[in-house]
């Protein structure tokens, strides 16, 4: 009489087993799909971190080159190091070329101010097929700000001070003596400017 009874038993857990298997198998894809999401948006973010670092170097390395073609006029200084300096061209197509690096492109490129640029990118492959609806169509998007920052200052040179005579640049605590006439020993880019992500 035991026996049926256990048999019965056995049929009754078969149908249990298959549910929790069901709900494991749809955590599973539900975690697989969390996942997926969310490395498309580490990428597109690492695209407009890339994109908007690049469009502000560009300005930083136009900057600095107006600094060495000015080394010569002291007075001149300060403007470039706040950003303002003729003849500088667009940066953007910089940030264009780093996104397509990282499977992107930039839906919006602007210098918000003479030392800030803000990128907004979207993936070029969609987020894919997942348990979600609608994700196969999905693109992942991002923005970032990019800000350069002067690493330098000066004290302007007295009246007294000679024609040839050029105000000591200090650089994030390092003394320049500088020789216009010694273009190989002045300060690079980088250490004129810092660039960097806006926090």
């Amino acid at each position: 009489m035991t026996e049926p009874r256990r048999y019965g038993d056995a049929g009754q857990a078969f149908p249990i087993y298959i549910t929790v298997v069901g709900a494991l198998l749809f955590l599973a894809f539900a975690y697989l799909a969390v996942g997926q999401a969310a490395a498309n948006r580490n990428s597109a973010q690492t695209a407009a971190d890339a994109a908007a670092l690049a469009a502000a170097q560009d300005t930083r390395d136009q900057l600095a080159d107006a600094w060495v073609k000015e080394v010569g006029e002291p007075a001149n200084w300060q403007d470039i190091f706040d950003g303002i300096a003729t003849g500088l061209a667009p940066s953007c197509w910089r940030a264009d070329q780093l996104a397509d690096q990282n499977d992107a492109h930039v839906e919006a490129c602007a210098q918000t101010g003479p030392l800030e640029f803000e990128v907004a990118v979207q993936m070029d492959k969609p987020v894919g097929d997942s348990i979600v609806p609608g994700t196969e169509g999905k693109f992942a998007k991002a923005s970032a700000i990019a800000v350069i920052e002067a690493r330098c200052g000066f004290e302007p040179l007295g009246e007294d001070a000679g024609d040839e005579e050029l105000p000591t640049l200090t650089c994030d605590g390092e003394d320049w003596d500088l020789d216009p006439e010694d273009l190989d020993g002045l300060p690079a880019p980088e250490d004129l400017f810092d660039v960097h992500l806006a926090d």
